[in-house]
């Protein structure tokens, strides 16, 4: 099993959910995050004063799948998330240990 998680542009995730839905991935876990990369933030202007930007809005997705199915996952989201622009994300992919679904005892493939 994997962890992948994805950090992408805020109005991209209903284009990446709906990409996934449509391979069969359904659950997942969203979180409003801010951060940055190679972009670095910018510089807006408020009331004649101009303030840097440091941390920028993203969206994290997190899903669990199968290790078959990680080169779909991954390859879905690039195609979905992307603008060709600088601070379309990226994606981290990592090794589960072991899942337990509270509500049922259900272990590993049988609880994702």
């Amino acid at each position: 099993m994997k962890r992948v998680e994805a950090v992408i542009k805020p109005f991209k995730l209903e284009d990446v959910k709906d990409a996934l839905a449509e391979i069969g991935i359904t659950g997942m876990t969203v979180s409003e995050v801010k951060g940055y990369g190679r972009q670095k933030g910018h510089s807006e202007l408020y009331r004649g004063a101009e303030y840097v930007v440091d941390f920028l809005p993203k969206i994290k997705m997190e899903m669990v799948v199968t290790d078959e199915s990680v080169e779909q996952v991954t390859s879905t989201i690039v195609e979905a998330a992307r603008t060709g622009k600088i601070g379309d994300g990226k994606i981290f992919v990592s090794e589960i240990e072991q899942i337990i679904r509270i509500r049922t005892g259900e272990t590993d493939n049988e609880a994702v």
